[in-house]
C-alpha cells in the first residue's frame, strides 16, 4: 500500500513538472563581410541572443538581397537584410530577377534604412558621368544580388545596357575594390548605407571620383528609387555633394516564425537603434516613425502588434 501510494505521488510528480523549453534558432540573414548588411547582423545576433530567452542566434554571410528571400522561403532563416526592388520582385514572383515563383511565406519586420547607389570609378579612368561608362569595365555586385538589380535599374535609365560597357564583373563590394586598386578595374556600382567599408577603404588609399545619377534618370525608375544626395565629405576626396538614387531595406521574417518570436524580434530591434548605430553609421537612419511605412510585402502578426503599441500602426 506505501508503495502504492509513492507510486502514484511520483507520477503526479512527473505530470506537473514545468516543461523545458525547447531552444530555438534564430539565423539572420546578411551579405558579404565588407557590406553594410553584415555588421548590421551581427549586431542583431549579438541582442537577440542576450535578450531572447532560450534562443541561440548566428549570423550568415550570404549574396545579400536575393539569395535572403529565397532562403526565408526555404525556412532557412528566420530573419534577413533585403532591399526594397527586390523584395518587391520576389513578391511578384520575378523570373529575371531570381526569383522562380511568388515567394509567398515572405512578412515584414520593418523598414530600416536606405540603400545609396554609390558609383565610383578611379580619377585615372576618366569617369566622370554616367555616359562616360560606355566602352569601360564596371563592377556590378554579386550575380542576381540587390546591387546588381539596381545596377540593371540605373544603366536603363541612363540609356544603356551591360553590352555598351567594356567589360562586366559580377563581384562583392571588396573584391571590386581590390580590383580597382590593382587598376584592373575602372568603376563600381555598390548599393549600400553611407560609409560603406569597402568605398571608404579604396578612397583612402586611391583617387576617385564619386559618379552622380541624375534626378531626371531616377524618376524614370520610379518607386521604390527615390532621388537623394551623397553628401560631401562621406568619403576622402569627395568635395562636393553628389546627386544619386537610394531604395529603402527591410528586414524580413516568414509565415514560419512565430507571432511570439517575431514580436520580440521587432521590438529588439527599435529598443536597440543605439546599438545598431555603434555597429555601423547606416543604423543611425532607422527610425521607428517610418518601420511600419511603404513595404510592397504584408507585415509580420507580431510585427503589426509591436507597432500598435507603440502608435506607428492605428
Amino acid at each position: 500500500m506505501k508503495a502504492s501510494f509513492f507510486a502514484i505521488v511520483a507520477a503526479a510528480a512527473v505530470v506537473v513538472a514545468p516543461p523545458a523549453h525547447a531552444q530555438q534558432f534564430v539565423n539572420v540573414l546578411t551579405g558579404g563581410t565588407s557590406g553594410v548588411y553584415y555588421p548590421l547582423g551581427v549586431a542583431i545576433s549579438k541582442i537577440y541572443g542576450e535578450k531572447i530567452p532560450n534562443v541561440k542566434a548566428q549570423v550568415q554571410a550570404t549574396k545579400a538581397s536575393v539569395e535572403n528571400l529565397n532562403l526565408l522561403q526555404q525556412g532557412r532563416g528566420e530573419i534577413a537584410f533585403t532591399l526594397g526592388d527586390s523584395l518587391k520582385a520576389a513578391w511578384e514572383g520575378d523570373t529575371e530577377a531570381g526569383f522562380k515563383a511568388k515567394l509567398d511565406k515572405l512578412r515584414v519586420i520593418g523598414a530600416i534604412y536606405p540603400n545609396y547607389i554609390q558609383i565610383v570609378a578611379t580619377a585615372e579612368s576618366g569617369i566622370k558621368t554616367l555616359a562616360d561608362l560606355k566602352g569601360k569595365s564596371l563592377s556590378v555586385g554579386a550575380p542576381k544580388s540587390g546591387t546588381e538589380l539596381n545596377s540593371r535599374a540605373i544603366l536603363k535609365a541612363a540609356g544603356m545596357d551591360y553590352k555598351d560597357l567594356g567589360k562586366v564583373e559580377y563581384l562583392p563590394f571588396a573584391e571590386s575594390v581590390d580590383l580597382m586598386k590593382n587598376r584592373q578595374l575602372a568603376a563600381t556600382l555598390q548599393s549600400a548605407g553611407l560609409g560603406v567599408a569597402s568605398l571608404k577603404d579604396l578612397s583612402n588609399s586611391s583617387a576617385i571620383t564619386v559618379v552622380a545619377v541624375p534626378k531626371e534618370v531616377v524618376d524614370k525608375i520610379g518607386p521604390p528609387f527615390i532621388a537623394t544626395t551623397i553628401p560631401a565629405k562621406t568619403y576622402s576626396g569627395q568635395d562636393q555633394d553628389v546627386p544619386t538614387a537610394a531604395v529603402v531595406n527591410y528586414l524580413v521574417t516568414s509565415t514560419a516564425v512565430s507571432d511570439d518570436l517575431a514580436y520580440q524580434m521587432t521590438k529588439l530591434i527599435y529598443e536597440n537603434l543605439p546599438e545598431l548605430a555603434s555597429s555601423h553609421a547606416a543604423g543611425r537612419e532607422i527610425k521607428l516613425e517610418a518601420a511600419a511605412t511603404g513595404s510592397p510585402v504584408p507585415l509580420h502578426p507580431g510585427a503589426i502588434k509591436y507597432f500598435k503599441e507603440k502608435g506607428v500602426l492605428k
